[in-house]
């Protein structure tokens, strides 16, 4: 917040709740926004969001195994829940791991994933809590990470430095990173206005079977839509005209002229 007040607290609550009207204008929020939220937060709030609310979405939505020789003999998961790092070890001995350990040590820093189950036996119902199904690595800074909440003492404590923004995984010792790409809000219209103050709409409308692109745009006066499928632009009367079926005389009408 005193980075936000240094930047803009100058400005009265009227100017900050007014709309930005150009592009250039926009890019100039960018400094701030850096400053507040960093280049890796995006990083950071997918895969905690991934680890808590996601992974038990997907699980829910194969939550139950039947199986077809007999349809009275099933497996259904309860829950799933991603542990903290460690590291196996001996047999089934395992304790905490730091990433400054698995660089060292080509390790994956990565933690057990654990299900609660149901399953029957012959008649019997039988629950098994925290069975182990495999591992996940861990983004450095995420709400699994031992890094999380440490102050700069305890930092220095696990040879890391606290100026690391995280973000990333170490596989085998190594260090990755997943590359961000950048994409428009899909399903959402968004308005704004080019260099020449030409005001213009856009959306991307994506499903599971296919995704397109629309613009509306104004060109002397008059507008336009602009599809993926359509070869050409195409006057938006004649779009209201075709999907509505309203007729030329009603027309003047429908628009509440």
């Amino acid at each position: 917040m005193d980075v936000l007040a240094e930047e803009f607290g100058n400005l009265t609550p009227e100017q900050l709740a007014a709309p930005i009207p150009t592009v250039e204008e926009k890019w100039r929020l960018l400094p701030a926004f850096l400053k507040v939220k960093g280049l890796v937060k995006q990083h950071i709030d997918s895969f905690n969001y991934f680890i808590n609310v996601e992974i038990k979405k997907i699980m829910k939505a194969n939550e139950k195994v039947t199986s077809d020789a007999d349809p009275m003999w099933y497996l259904k998961y309860l829950n799933i829940y991603v542990g903290l790092p460690d590291v196996e070890e001996s047999f089934n001995v395992t304790r905490p791991v730091s990433p400054h350990e698995c660089r060292l040590r080509d390790m994956t820093y990565s933690a057990p994933i654990t299900v609660d189950i149901e399953y029957t036996r012959g008649s019997q119902r039988i629950i098994r809590n925290a069975l182990p199904i495999g591992r996940m690595p861990i983004m450095l800074r995420s709400s699994n990470c031992v890094l999380t909440g440490k102050t700069p003492a305890e930092f220095a404590k696990l040879n890391e430095c606290p100026l690391d923004p995280g973000g990333y995984f170490i596989v085998k010792g190594v260090e990755k990173v997943i590359l961000i790409q950048e994409q428009l809000s899909k399903n959402r219209i968004i308005v704004e206005a080019d260099r020449k103050g030409a005001v213009g709409a856009s959306v991307t409308s994506s499903t599971h079977e296919k995704k397109s692109r629309t613009n509306m745009a104004v060109k002397q006066g008059r507008f336009y839509l602009r599809h993926n499928t359509l070869s050409e632009d195409i006057p938006i009367v004649i779009i209201f005209k075709v999907r509505l079926q309203v007729s030329t005389e009603n027309y003047a009408e429908f628009l509440h002229f």
